[in-house]
């Protein structure tokens, strides 16, 4: 695995969302704030920032009472401002409206109303207070396309980018992010109980040496490159046709 230095890390991913969110002639940046480690670290980056404003929005949607608790915890160790929206009603109406249309069940198509309803609202929001919206996905998370489309993957920057899961773990504790919300089970949140590596099929540990050019068996080989395979359209910006064949 990778041996990072972490006060380096810190300081160039703080100096680039400054100039990234400084260079969009923007004043903050507005995170989801989950109970997760993913957005924990990223609050962390941009509050430690300078000059940018930073606020959180918790966004429960039948969460886990558990999740909103450490979103909260997070914010007040962080010491930045942040507020809550409830989007269960939300859901619920549009999901009706839209088994109207088309009557029946479809777990995962359901659950990704939920992240979709989130971004709508940090857009608003960003839109409204100047900001731009810092997304939360990891490198292990972008590269096996394990996030929603125009969910939690629509955003404007993403600082975790290029750091496997395993690394912003470290990079959480040196930050000082709470043992509680490191030690957590990785989980979006889409439904009771649900894990990351249990919905992947592959562990981050094995994710990440993989990522990083380390050997690993083939059948984790095989099911990473499935994974990444099974998601290339959400990697992609959506093919355009080439002007050519209208002449």
């Amino acid at each position: 695995m990778s041996d990072l230095d972490y006060k380096e890390v810190t300081d160039y991913l703080t100096d680039w969302l400054t100039e990234k969110i400084k260079g969009a002639n923007k004043s903050g940046g507005i995170v989801g704030l989950s109970g997760g480690i993913d957005s924990a670290v990223t609050a962390a980056l941009l509050k430690r920032a300078a000059d940018i404003e930073t606020f959180g929005l918790i966004m429960p949607c039948h969460s886990n009472g558990e999740d909103r608790e450490d979103a909260i915890l997070v914010a007040d160790t962080l010491n930045i401002d942040y507020d809550e929206l409830d989007l269960s009603k939300h859901y619920d109406l549009l999901l009706e409206d839209l088994k109207s249309l088309m009557p029946g069940e479809d777990k995962l198509a359901e659950a990704n109303i939920k992240p979709r309803l989130r971004m709508i609202s940090l857009y608003y929001l960003a839109a409204r207070k100047n900001y731009l919206v810092i997304g939360t996905d990891n490198w292990s998370e972008l590269f096996t396309g394990y996030f929603t489309k125009f969910g939690d993957g629509g955003i404007d920057l993403a600082p975790l980018g290029r750091l496997v899961k395993t690394e912003v773990r470290e990079l959480a504790r040196y930050l000082d992010i709470p043992d509680k919300i490191i030690e957590r089970k990785p989980s979006a949140g889409l439904w009771t109980e649900q894990t990351d590596e249990e919905e992947m099929g592959v562990s981050y540990e094995i994710l990440d040496k993989y990522i990083l050019g380390e050997d690993v068996k083939e059948s984790d080989k095989e099911r990473i490159e499935e994974l990444r395979d099974s998601a290339r359209h959400k990697l992609n910006m959506p093919p355009i046709p080439e002007r050519k064949v209208f002449k």
